[in-house]
């Protein structure tokens, strides 16, 4: 099991940035590879639990998150490393609880990057459309600003706008209501 305390932030744009990202990101940072993952959000009102089939690394993860997305942007997670035959199995386990929560399976295609000590996922799903998400893991909640301004700096020098906690709200408010349609 492996605690830790993420720093994250996101931002949503179109084709034509996702690919003026993807060129700069290969021509700049450290690739760190192909990470595409089938993920189950099972979404509660106050945390985020996630089954994750991480298709790219042949393994798969359990991932408690004690916030929700637009709740701050520092999230305390703790992560279980499983098998990739363990998956399904272990999403029947939480179907079978009838927890109260929302089930919702994102497939997302994404390259990690390692750019001026931030880790950047550049991504696309269907429910996300192109977006990216900046990173940097912490073990003590006091470097959370040191990690914002790094962050910061490295979207500002991206041209991207990072969304606000408003704006992650509404956008997964949205998804969720969305998401809840569709089945």
């Amino acid at each position: 099991m492996l605690k830790q305390i993420e720093i994250e932030f996101r931002s949503c744009f179109d084709q034509n940035k996702f690919n003026e990202l993807e060129t700069f990101l290969q021509s700049n940072a450290e690739d760190l590879g192909q990470d595409n993952k089938n993920v189950f959000f099972y979404i509660f009102k106050d945390k985020l639990l996630k089954v994750v089939d991480e298709v790219s690394k042949k393994r798969g993860k359990i991932v408690l998150k004690n916030s929700k997305i637009g709740d701050g942007s520092d999230f305390e997670e703790i992560e279980i490393i499983i098998d990739k035959d363990s998956i399904e199995a272990t999403n029947n386990i939480f179907s079978e609880l009838s927890l109260d929560c929302q089930l919702i399976e994102s497939y997302q295609k994404r390259n990690n990057y390692l750019y001026k000590g931030v880790e950047i996922a550049l991504k696309y799903s269907n429910h996300w459309g192109f977006h990216i998400e900046l990173e940097i893991v912490i073990d003590d909640i006091k470097l959370k600003k040191d990690a914002e301004k790094k962050i910061h700096a490295v979207a500002k020098e991206l041209n991207i706008k990072l969304m606000n906690d408003v704006e992650l709200e509404e956008f997964v408010n949205k998804l969720e209501k969305d998401y809840g349609k569709s089945q």
